[in-house]
């Protein structure tokens, strides 16, 4: 399988860049693993929704290139569906199954994602109701990607 994470942002903190790292190592054994990371628009405080909107399609022109027409794409989102770590592993096992070779995850920067990429994506994936820095989330996401495969895998893993 390939497993593709398109981010907006760059990681500048070393311990989300450390935990990056060993995350991606571990999957080295599941999957082949690319992180692209576009650059973020400057975001100016207490925007209005048109301004926010000028920064999300430019972040969105930017991730669309990195769409191929064979990538199942995950949006995240906070009003996606929201899913324990097995039936997680259970979407990543069953898009195997039906064929699917290539998974991209989307992960917005600090507004989110533009609506032609929510409208473009095949699911809308949620971790939680609250909201969680871009760049942990990168982190957490990877270590979900990592738990599925070893439920997979049948093999064991903290609980």
């Amino acid at each position: 399988m390939n497993i593709k994470l398109i981010t907006v942002g760059k990681i500048k903190e070393k311990y989300y860049k450390d935990a990056i790292a060993e995350y991606s190592k571990r999957l080295t054994s599941y999957c082949k693993l690319s992180i692209i990371e576009v650059n973020d628009e400057k975001t100016k405080e207490n925007a209005s929704i048109k301004e926010n909107d000028v920064v999300l399609r430019k972040e969105a022109d930017r991730i669309i290139k990195h769409i191929n027409d064979s990538d199942y794409v995950i949006a995240l989102a906070i009003d996606g569906k929201g899913m324990d770590s097995i039936e997680f592993a259970n979407c990543i096992n069953d898009l195997g199954i039906r064929g699917v070779s290539n998974i991209c995850f989307v992960i917005g920067g600090s507004i989110g994602l533009h609506k032609d990429i929510l409208s473009k994506a095949n699911m809308l994936l949620s971790f939680s109701d609250m909201t969680f820095p871009h760049q942990l989330m990168r982190v957490i996401l990877l270590e979900q990607i990592y738990r599925a495969y070893r439920i997979i895998n049948n093999e064991p893993y903290h609980k």
